[in-house]
Protein backbone atom coordinates (compact mmCIF):
# COMPACT_ATOMS: atom_id res chain seq x y z
CA UNK A 1 0.00 0.00 0.00
CA UNK A 2 1.25 3.53 -0.81
CA UNK A 3 1.79 5.95 2.07
CA UNK A 4 -1.40 7.96 3.59
CA UNK A 5 -2.03 11.77 2.59
CA UNK A 6 -3.91 14.05 4.83
CA UNK A 7 -5.97 16.69 3.30
CA UNK A 8 -6.44 19.32 5.84
CA UNK A 9 -9.65 21.49 4.94
CA UNK A 10 -12.21 19.55 2.85
CA UNK A 11 -13.85 21.52 0.53
CA UNK A 12 -14.24 22.21 -3.48
CA UNK A 13 -10.08 22.10 -3.88
CA UNK A 14 -9.54 19.76 -1.21
CA UNK A 15 -11.83 17.22 -2.37
CA UNK A 16 -9.88 17.76 -5.17
CA UNK A 17 -6.91 16.63 -4.24
CA UNK A 18 -8.02 14.18 -2.14
CA UNK A 19 -9.93 12.22 -5.33
CA UNK A 20 -6.44 12.60 -6.88
CA UNK A 21 -4.65 10.82 -4.66
CA UNK A 22 -7.02 8.54 -4.22
CA UNK A 23 -6.53 7.95 -8.50
CA UNK A 24 -2.85 7.37 -7.54
CA UNK A 25 -3.65 4.97 -4.91
CA UNK A 26 -2.56 6.65 -1.63
CA UNK A 27 -5.27 6.32 1.20
CA UNK A 28 -6.69 9.76 1.91
CA UNK A 29 -7.50 10.72 5.35
CA UNK A 30 -9.33 13.68 6.07
CA UNK A 31 -8.81 16.27 8.71
CA UNK A 32 -11.22 18.08 9.41
CA UNK A 33 -12.63 20.79 11.80
CA UNK A 34 -12.89 19.60 15.56
CA UNK A 35 -10.38 16.68 14.25
CA UNK A 36 -7.06 16.05 16.46
CA UNK A 37 -4.00 16.43 14.81
CA UNK A 38 -2.29 14.40 17.56
CA UNK A 39 -4.09 11.37 17.37
CA UNK A 40 -3.73 11.35 14.02
CA UNK A 41 -0.55 11.55 13.41
CA UNK A 42 -0.11 8.30 16.05
CA UNK A 43 -2.37 6.86 13.52
CA UNK A 44 -0.39 7.12 10.91
CA UNK A 45 3.04 8.37 11.25
CA UNK A 46 4.67 10.40 8.47
CA UNK A 47 2.72 10.78 5.37
CA UNK A 48 4.27 11.14 2.01
CA UNK A 49 2.10 14.76 1.94
CA UNK A 50 0.08 16.67 3.92
CA UNK A 51 -2.38 19.22 1.93
CA UNK A 52 -3.10 22.60 3.68
CA UNK A 53 -6.48 23.66 1.56
CA UNK A 54 -7.69 25.56 4.04
CA UNK A 55 -8.86 29.53 2.98
CA UNK A 56 -6.15 32.12 3.58
CA UNK A 57 -7.52 33.80 6.47
CA UNK A 58 -7.11 30.22 8.26
CA UNK A 59 -3.34 29.25 6.73
CA UNK A 60 -1.69 30.88 9.84
CA UNK A 61 -3.22 29.80 12.35
CA UNK A 62 -3.56 26.25 11.01
CA UNK A 63 0.08 26.28 10.74
CA UNK A 64 1.08 26.52 14.26
CA UNK A 65 -1.12 23.20 14.67
CA UNK A 66 0.68 21.02 12.41
CA UNK A 67 3.53 18.71 14.05
CA UNK A 68 6.97 19.05 13.59
CA UNK A 69 7.20 15.56 11.25
CA UNK A 70 4.83 17.27 8.83
CA UNK A 71 6.59 19.94 7.83
CA UNK A 72 8.93 18.32 5.33
CA UNK A 73 6.00 16.88 3.77
CA UNK A 74 3.29 19.91 3.38
CA UNK A 75 1.46 21.39 0.28
CA UNK A 76 0.40 24.70 0.24
CA UNK A 77 -2.12 26.12 -2.07
CA UNK A 78 -3.51 29.31 -1.31
CA UNK A 79 -4.52 32.31 -2.90
CA UNK A 80 -2.79 35.21 -2.27
CA UNK A 81 0.45 33.03 -1.13
CA UNK A 82 3.93 34.47 -0.87
CA UNK A 83 6.91 33.51 0.66
CA UNK A 84 6.11 35.35 3.65
CA UNK A 85 3.67 33.33 5.09
CA UNK A 86 6.05 30.75 5.07
CA UNK A 87 8.91 32.60 6.32
CA UNK A 88 8.62 31.17 10.07
CA UNK A 89 8.57 27.28 9.24
CA UNK A 90 11.94 25.36 9.44
CA UNK A 91 11.82 23.89 5.77
CA UNK A 92 10.59 25.32 2.59
CA UNK A 93 6.97 23.35 1.87
CA UNK A 94 5.94 22.64 -1.42
CA UNK A 95 3.76 25.08 -3.19
CA UNK A 96 1.30 25.16 -5.76
CA UNK A 97 -0.49 28.03 -7.47
CA UNK A 98 -4.21 26.52 -8.08
CA UNK A 99 -5.28 27.57 -11.76
CA UNK A 100 -8.05 25.86 -12.07
CA UNK A 101 -12.08 26.67 -10.25
CA UNK A 102 -14.09 23.97 -8.87
CA UNK A 103 -17.49 24.74 -8.09
CA UNK A 104 -20.11 22.34 -6.03
CA UNK A 105 -21.82 19.96 -8.57
CA UNK A 106 -19.39 20.90 -11.49
CA UNK A 107 -15.96 19.43 -12.63
CA UNK A 108 -13.10 21.29 -12.23
CA UNK A 109 -12.52 24.20 -14.98
CA UNK A 110 -8.32 23.90 -16.16
CA UNK A 111 -7.68 27.94 -16.99
CA UNK A 112 -4.35 27.14 -16.87
CA UNK A 113 -1.81 24.90 -16.29
CA UNK A 114 -0.60 25.09 -12.19
CA UNK A 115 2.77 25.84 -11.07
CA UNK A 116 4.25 24.15 -8.77
CA UNK A 117 7.52 24.33 -6.80
CA UNK A 118 8.79 22.22 -3.99
CA UNK A 119 10.38 18.69 -2.97
CA UNK A 120 6.47 16.82 -3.43
CA UNK A 121 6.07 18.80 -6.95
CA UNK A 122 5.93 15.61 -9.25
CA UNK A 123 3.56 13.56 -7.03
CA UNK A 124 1.14 16.72 -6.57
CA UNK A 125 1.52 16.75 -10.74
CA UNK A 126 0.75 13.16 -10.73
CA UNK A 127 -2.57 13.30 -8.57
CA UNK A 128 -3.80 16.26 -10.74
CA UNK A 129 -2.87 14.56 -14.06
CA UNK A 130 -5.39 11.26 -12.92
CA UNK A 131 -7.84 14.39 -12.97
CA UNK A 132 -7.01 15.92 -16.24
CA UNK A 133 -5.55 18.91 -14.27
CA UNK A 134 -3.07 20.43 -16.05
CA UNK A 135 0.16 21.14 -13.60
CA UNK A 136 3.70 22.49 -14.61
CA UNK A 137 6.51 22.26 -12.56
CA UNK A 138 8.69 25.27 -12.38
CA UNK A 139 12.51 25.36 -11.80
CA UNK A 140 13.37 27.54 -8.40
CA UNK A 141 12.28 29.78 -5.91
CA UNK A 142 12.75 32.66 -8.78
CA UNK A 143 10.08 31.12 -10.79
CA UNK A 144 7.48 30.34 -8.29
CA UNK A 145 7.50 33.80 -6.44
CA UNK A 146 6.81 35.05 -10.37
CA UNK A 147 4.25 32.88 -10.76
CA UNK A 148 3.02 33.57 -6.91
CA UNK A 149 2.64 37.16 -8.15
CA UNK A 150 0.81 36.91 -11.37
CA UNK A 151 -1.98 35.28 -9.26
CA UNK A 152 -1.98 37.55 -7.24
CA UNK A 153 -2.37 39.91 -9.70
CA UNK A 154 -4.73 38.41 -11.28
CA UNK A 155 -7.19 37.73 -7.91
CA UNK A 156 -6.65 41.25 -7.11
CA UNK A 157 -7.18 43.25 -10.16
CA UNK A 158 -10.08 41.24 -11.17
CA UNK A 159 -11.50 41.20 -7.84
CA UNK A 160 -10.99 44.64 -7.09
CA UNK A 161 -12.02 46.23 -10.22
CA UNK A 162 -14.94 44.10 -10.46
CA UNK A 163 -16.11 46.12 -7.16
CA UNK A 164 -16.57 48.85 -9.52
CA UNK A 165 -17.16 48.10 -13.44
CA UNK A 166 -18.74 44.31 -12.50
CA UNK A 167 -18.56 42.02 -15.87
CA UNK A 168 -15.95 39.66 -16.59
CA UNK A 169 -12.38 39.54 -17.35
CA UNK A 170 -12.86 39.33 -20.97
CA UNK A 171 -15.11 42.35 -20.45
CA UNK A 172 -12.41 44.30 -17.81
CA UNK A 173 -9.74 43.97 -20.56
CA UNK A 174 -11.73 45.05 -23.25
CA UNK A 175 -13.89 47.82 -21.96
CA UNK A 176 -12.57 48.70 -18.81
CA UNK A 177 -8.88 48.78 -19.26
CA UNK A 178 -8.34 52.49 -17.84
CA UNK A 179 -9.60 51.11 -14.02
CA UNK A 180 -7.60 47.50 -14.52
CA UNK A 181 -4.83 49.77 -15.25
CA UNK A 182 -5.05 51.86 -12.26
CA UNK A 183 -5.71 48.71 -10.08
CA UNK A 184 -2.67 47.08 -11.44
CA UNK A 185 -0.30 49.98 -10.99
CA UNK A 186 -1.37 50.02 -7.00
CA UNK A 187 -1.23 46.22 -6.84
CA UNK A 188 1.66 46.36 -7.89
CA UNK A 189 3.54 48.53 -5.49
CA UNK A 190 2.09 46.69 -2.34
CA UNK A 191 3.21 43.05 -3.73
CA UNK A 192 6.69 44.76 -4.35
CA UNK A 193 6.78 45.57 -0.75
CA UNK A 194 5.09 42.03 0.93
CA UNK A 195 8.27 40.52 -1.87
CA UNK A 196 10.83 43.36 -1.22
CA UNK A 197 11.30 42.75 -4.76
CA UNK A 198 11.28 44.98 -7.78
CA UNK A 199 9.07 43.88 -10.53
CA UNK A 200 8.50 43.94 -14.05
CA UNK A 201 4.72 45.50 -15.14
CA UNK A 202 4.39 44.72 -18.45
CA UNK A 203 6.15 40.81 -18.25
CA UNK A 204 3.45 40.36 -15.25
CA UNK A 205 0.52 41.37 -17.10
CA UNK A 206 1.57 39.79 -20.07
CA UNK A 207 1.34 36.63 -18.07
CA UNK A 208 -1.78 37.85 -16.05
CA UNK A 209 -3.37 37.85 -19.51
CA UNK A 210 -2.61 34.70 -20.22
CA UNK A 211 -4.86 34.10 -17.55
CA UNK A 212 -7.54 36.32 -18.70
CA UNK A 213 -7.61 35.00 -21.98
CA UNK A 214 -7.87 31.03 -20.59
CA UNK A 215 -11.68 32.14 -19.27
CA UNK A 216 -12.56 35.16 -20.73
CA UNK A 217 -16.03 34.38 -19.04
CA UNK A 218 -14.46 34.56 -15.25
CA UNK A 219 -16.99 36.62 -13.29
CA UNK A 220 -14.35 39.50 -11.76
CA UNK A 221 -16.21 40.14 -8.47
CA UNK A 222 -16.26 36.95 -6.14
CA UNK A 223 -17.57 37.24 -2.24
CA UNK A 224 -14.31 37.55 -1.05
CA UNK A 225 -13.57 40.69 -3.46
CA UNK A 226 -14.71 43.59 -0.49
CA UNK A 227 -12.18 41.88 1.89
CA UNK A 228 -9.41 41.58 -0.49
CA UNK A 229 -9.43 45.40 -1.02
CA UNK A 230 -9.87 45.87 2.81
CA UNK A 231 -6.46 43.71 3.30
CA UNK A 232 -4.86 45.33 0.47
CA UNK A 233 -6.17 48.98 1.64
CA UNK A 234 -4.48 47.26 5.04
CA UNK A 235 -1.03 46.18 3.82
CA UNK A 236 -0.62 49.56 2.23
CA UNK A 237 -1.32 51.59 4.79
CA UNK A 238 1.14 49.07 6.61
CA UNK A 239 4.01 50.35 4.32
CA UNK A 240 3.06 53.99 3.94
CA UNK A 241 2.10 53.48 0.67
CA UNK A 242 -0.20 56.31 -1.34
CA UNK A 243 -2.57 54.41 -3.31
CA UNK A 244 -4.33 56.37 -6.58
CA UNK A 245 -7.54 53.73 -7.31
CA UNK A 246 -8.13 51.60 -4.36
CA UNK A 247 -8.84 54.13 -1.48
CA UNK A 248 -11.26 55.53 -4.72
CA UNK A 249 -13.01 52.14 -5.20
CA UNK A 250 -13.58 51.62 -1.61
CA UNK A 251 -15.54 55.00 -1.10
Amino acid sequence: MKAPVVVIGLGEIGSVFARGFLKLGHPVFPLLRGDSVEELQKEIGVPAAVILAVGESDLQSTLKIIPQQWLSVLVLLQNELLPRDWAALPVEPTVISIWFEKKKGQDSKVIIPSPVYGDLSQLVHDSLATLDIAVKIVPDQKALLSELVVKNLYILTSNISGLEVGGNVGELWSQHGDVANLVIDDVLLIQEKLTEQRLDKDSLVDLMLLAFEGDPQHQCMGRSAPARLQRALDQAAEFGLELKKLPEIKK
